[in-house]
């Protein structure tokens, strides 16, 4: 399977949980929430899992920012019943690029104000 990926913004960011495994193993799994971008946005639910993991996502995103999510699907039964996962593995932000324009005010001879462009 090739890639899957999504991008949009981070919406919600969920508490962090952490467990014991059946091993006496200690876990830790984290979920956020994006939005698409497109005509017709969805908000899709991801999990980090694992200390490490889950503590670079904390550190480095915050709700607002734009992301693409890199991720697999694993689903599992319990109990006669199917659960989809959409498992986060790389989160990368965007990279925000902003264009300032200087702007400055001279009076002209006339009492008026005049508003120039500069090029740089």
């Amino acid at each position: 399977m090739r890639d899957l990926s999504l991008k949009g913004e981070i919406t919600k960011i969920a508490k962090l949980e952490t467990g014991m495994s059946k091993a006496g193993k200690e876990w830790k799994k984290l979920g956020f929430v994006i939005t698409t971008e497109g005509e017709y946005p969805k908000d899709v639910y991801f999990t980090v899992f694992g200390d490490e993991k889950t503590t670079n996502f904390t550190t480095y995103n915050r709700v607002g920012q734009v992301v693409e999510v890199f991720f697999n699907i694993n689903a599992r039964e319990y109990n006669d019943k199917w659960y989809t996962d959409l498992g986060a593995w790389k989160v990368v932000t965007e990279k925000v690029t902003e264009t300032t324009t200087t702007v400055t005010e001279t009076v002209s001879d006339n009492g008026f104000h005049k508003v120039e462009d500069l090029p740089f």
